[in-house]
């Protein structure tokens, strides 16, 4: 009864996939699953499952496998060499279910629905993730027009940083004023031209000055001639 079961089933699956199956052996034979993945840019991802009926199909589940086509573009959001055992792992509720009867519709149904539906909520968190990335950057960017919330923590820092710096202005405006009366203590007196000594009324007397110190004393010119003699 067993194989009678099963060659019927084979020949039911021919009428639905009758280009997406293929025969591996007597008992044994390849089903293609394109997912169908809604507004996805990439190409549809495939998968291939393996069935292989043991001689007491359908009252013991049948040897299943999964892989992806050799050389198939690799899809963001799926990678069958690391998802298999979730993907075949989620058919057991379906297997238990449908123990005595034929089941590989079923399980192809549900293994295609659960591999979209991981698709689909890797891509939402993804667009998430972006979305959220996005507002961050919106944030930080606001930043610079809102400025830093004021509280009693952000004042008290701003105020001795202000005072600090006031504090810093006052010292170097200090010692520049000190540096310039030092400068101007030390300055070389200006020197007066003949007519500017003049107009301050000062070329009189500074000629008298000096004719008093070029000028020698009467009896000193008179000792000076006696010695000649």
């Amino acid at each position: 009864m067993g194989r009678e079961d099963q060659v019927e089933e084979r020949e039911v699956l021919d009428s639905i996939f009758p280009d997406e199956i293929t025969d591996v052996a007597e008992n044994e034979y390849r089903i293609s699953i394109a997912l169908d993945i809604p507004d996805d840019e990439e190409e549809a991802p495939v998968m291939l499952l393996t069935v292989r009926y043991p001689e007491e199909y359908p009252d013991k589940a049948p040897f299943l496998e999964l892989a992806a086509p050799q050389g198939a573009t690799p899809h963001t959001y799926l990678n069958l060499a690391e998802d298999k055992t979730q993907l075949l792992d989620g058919l057991q509720s379906t297997i238990e279910e449908n123990l005595g009867m034929a089941m590989v519709f079923s399980l192809v149904s549900a293994l295609k629905e659960a591999a979209e539906q991981l698709v689909q909520d890797r891509k939402d968190e993804a667009a998430k993730a972006h979305e959220e990335a996005v507002l961050a950057a919106e944030r930080e960017e606001n930043k610079k027009f809102h400025g830093t919330p004021v509280n009693r923590e952000t004042f008290l820092k701003w105020r001795d940083a202000f005072v600090k710096e006031m504090e810093e202005a006052r010292i170097r405006e200090e010692e520049e004023r000190l540096a310039e009366l030092k400068k101007a203590r030390i300055k070389e007196p200006v020197k007066l031209t003949g007519r500017q000594l003049w107009e301050r009324g000062l070329a009189g007397g500074l000629a008298e000055e000096e004719a008093e110190e070029d000028s020698v004393p009467i009896e000193e010119m008179r000792q000076v001639k006696v010695a000649d003699e």
